[in-house]
């Protein structure tokens, strides 16, 4: 089980993975979560989105996109995705059943890596 603290042992990576879909890139951070918390699904979901429609109507994503999955007591979740924390979310996705380990946890993605916050 993997917890913050796990997380925020990665500072900065020298390897980069490459998602299936060749939108991003991941780190060593974002492995370690997909394997552990076996989330790989969070990866897809977020790849999923790195599409000219989303990046054309918001072109400052392109550059910066913080990824927030809250998990609720009852295992359903939200997956957000904004430009800032205190700006409102381009992306809204509810999700109607995970196991993810954590309540929460933030992701960015940074000219298409996706990497935990400890590693930007």
């Amino acid at each position: 089980m993997i917890n913050q603290e796990d997380l925020a042992k990665f500072t900065g990576s020298s390897t980069n993975f490459k998602h299936w879909s060749k939108k991003i890139l991941y780190t060593e951070g974002i492995q370690f979560v997909a394997e552990e918390a076996q989330a790989y699904w969070l990866i897809d979901a977020i790849a999923s989105y790195q599409t000219n429609e989303l990046l054309s109507k918001h072109p400052e994503l392109k550059e910066f996109q913080l990824w927030q999955l809250e998990v609720n007591a009852d295992k359903t979740a939200v997956l957000t995705c904004s430009v800032d924390s205190d700006c409102h979310p381009d992306v809204v996705q509810n999700l109607e059943f995970t196991d993810f380990p954590l309540q929460q946890i933030k992701l960015y993605v940074c000219q298409t890596v996706l990497m935990l916050p400890s590693e930007y």
